[in-house]
C-alpha cells in the first residue's frame, strides 16, 4: 500500500518470502524480542539469523545503557539476599521472643545480654528450624500402627473408649486403605511455630505451683504434646475404621410406581 515503504531481504529465503518491509519486520521483531532489544531473532523459515545494527550511542546514553544492563542482570540476586535476609532476621526475632517466652522476659534478657553476640546470631535463628523438624516427628504413626496390630486385644476398653476395640476387617481391601494423613506445610510451619505459645499457656494453667518459667512449659509442653497426640491418634484410628468397613450396595431396580389415590377412588365408584 505504502510505494515509498522501505524494502529488506534479511536471510535466506528466496521467491515471494524474500523480501519484507522493513517496518513490518520492525514489528515482528517487537513481538519476538518482548522488550529485550539486544536479543537474537532468526527467521522462522530458513533459520537465518538477522543481523541487527543501532545507531551510534552519546556518551551519557551509552552509560545509562550500561548502567541499566547491570542493574536487570544483579537484581535477581538482590532479590533473593534481600528475601533471605528477611527470613534469617525474622528467625533470629522470633528465636529471641521464644526464648523470653519460656524463661521468663527479664530472665531471657539478662540470658541474652551476657551471651556472646556470634553465638545469639548463629543459635536463635536455629530455634524455629528445630520447632519445624521436631513437628516433622511423626510418632503418632507408630502408635497407629501398634494399635491396630494388637487392637483385638483391646476389646476391655471398649466400654471405655467406644470403638477403640472394633475389629478391622481382613482382607486386601483395609490392606489397601492409606495409613496416614499428609499435613499441608502451612500447618507444620504454623503449628510449630505456635507450640511454644500453647506450651506456655498449658504450663500456666495446669503447672501454677512450679516456680521455674521454664520448668512449667516444658511440663506444658509434654501435656498437649500428649492429650494433642491422643486424641489425634484416636480420631485417626476411628476415621481408617470408618473406611474399612464401608460397603458398597448392589443396584436395585426401581420398582413399579403405586397407583394413585384420585384414580383408584375413581375406579372403585365406577
Amino acid at each position: 500500500e505504502d510505494r515509498a515503504a522501505e524494502w529488506v531481504c534479511p536471510c535466506r529465503c528466496k521467491g515471494s518470502t524474500k523480501w519484507i518491509h522493513q517496518a513490518c519486520l520492525q514489528r515482528w521483531l517487537d513481538e519476538k524480542q518482548k522488550g529485550n532489544s539486544t536479543g537474537s531473532v532468526s527467521c522462522p523459515q530458513c533459520g537465518t539469523e538477522y543481523r541487527i545494527i543501532f545507531p551510534k550511542l552519546g556518551p551519557l546514553v551509552y552509560f545509562l545503557h550500561q548502567v541499566d544492563q547491570i542493574l536487570s542482570r544483579a537484581s535477581p540476586f538482590a532479590m533473593a539476599g534481600i528475601v533471605v535476609g528477611t527470613v534469617y532476621w525474622s528467625a533470629v526475632t522470633y528465636g529471641a521472643v521464644t526464648v523470653m517466652q519460656v524463661v521468663g522476659h527479664k530472665k531471657g534478657l539478662d540470658v541474652m545480654e551476657r551471651a556472646d553476640p556470634l553465638f545469639l546470631l548463629m543459635g536463635l535463628p536455629t530455634i524455629p528450624v528445630m520447632l519445624v523438624l521436631g513437628r516433622l516427628i511423626r510418632w503418632e504413626d507408630y502408635v497407629l500402627r501398634v494399635w491396630r496390630k494388637y487392637s483385638s486385644k483391646l476389646q476391655a476398653l471398649q466400654a471405655l473408649v467406644p470403638g477403640i476395640g472394633r475389629p478391622v476387617p481382613p482382607g486386601p481391601l483395609a490392606e489397601s486403605r492409606p495409613q496416614s494423613d499428609h499435613p499441608s506445610l502451612s500447618r507444620t510451619l504454623c503449628g510449630a511455630l505456635v507450640f511454644p505459645t500453647v506450651a506456655s499457656l498449658v504450663g500456666r494453667l495446669l503447672f501454677r505451683r512450679v516456680d521455674s518459667s521454664l520448668q512449667r512449659t516444658i511440663l506444658g509442653g509434654i501435656t498437649f504434646v500428649a492429650i494433642k497426640g491422643v486424641l489425634k491418634v484416636y480420631f485417626r484410628q476411628q476415621q481408617y475404621l470408618l473406611q474399612a468397613n464401608r460397603r458398597i450396595l448392589d443396584y436395585l431396580e426401581p420398582g413399579p410406581a403405586p397407583p394413585d389415590e384420585d384414580s383408584s377412588t375413581e375406579g372403585n365408584l365406577s
